[in-house]
């Protein structure tokens, strides 16, 4: 086996503190400007960074008016429920109390698994249904559990649940397309990553952008 000299490979010298401005630069550069739309840039280029996959700028579909409506339900203090203790982790909390917001994710809880069981249904499931009883604004953001993309459709389509926006986009192959189709058939203001990519990182991720955005808005005023 050939061995390999360390001192073949040449590293760009970064500063743990300028890696992620470093990363962004690159993205940019790849993008050559392809992207447009400047409210959607952000969000876009996140997600890139998150996966280090270029097909988001594709994948990524945004319902009309989606970032100036999110911007303004955050601003109003909506909360963010998540399918994943990964994606809450993930979100930056202290951006979204600036607002009032909270994080939210249910998949824990013994109650939610204890339904879950009884009804032979997924906890993303119950965790829909346990949110709907919250009286607060709310953001869904689903990196997960498709099951939980429909569960929302059938809670909008009877009345029961009217979210200020879904961010779609769960990970996998059983139901994933279809899932996220749903939701785009929706009247409701959506971010949804089309296909099968996804993910409780990208999940987090555009929330993320999202709050940034408003913290760049702020710092500019």
């Amino acid at each position: 086996m050939k061995e390999t000299n360390r001192h073949e490979i040449q590293f760009e010298i970064v500063k743990p503190t300028e890696i992620e401005a470093r990363s962004f630069a690159i993205i940019k550069e790849e993008l050559k400007d392809v992207i447009t739309d400047q409210k959607k840039a952000p969000i876009i280029m996140r997600a890139i960074h998150t996966t280090a996959d270029f097909d988001y700028l594709e994948n990524l579909c945004f319902s009309e008016g989606v970032v100036e409506r999110l911007h303004k339900s955050i601003l109003n203090g909506a909360c963010i429920v998540t399918d994943t203790q990964m994606a809450k982790a993930g979100i930056n909390k202290t951006e979204l109390a600036k607002y009032g917001g909270e994080v939210f994710c249910f998949m824990s809880d013994e109650d939610v698994a204890l339904l879950a069981k009884e009804k032979g249904c997924t906890r993303a499931t119950v965790s829909m249904d346990k949110a709907a009883t919250l009286n607060r604004p709310m953001i869904f953001a689903i990196g997960n559990a498709p099951t939980a993309l429909v569960r929302l459709y059938e809670l909008m389509e009877d009345g029961v649940l009217s979210p200020e926006g879904i961010i779609g986009v769960p990970v996998g192959f059983v139901n994933v397309v279809e899932a996220k189709e749903l939701i785009m058939k929706a009247d409701v203001p959506y971010i949804v990553a089309r296909g099968r990519k996804g993910g409780s990182n990208v999940a987090a991720a555009i929330c993320n952008a999202l709050l940034y955005q408003l913290r760049e808005q702020d710092e500019s005023c």
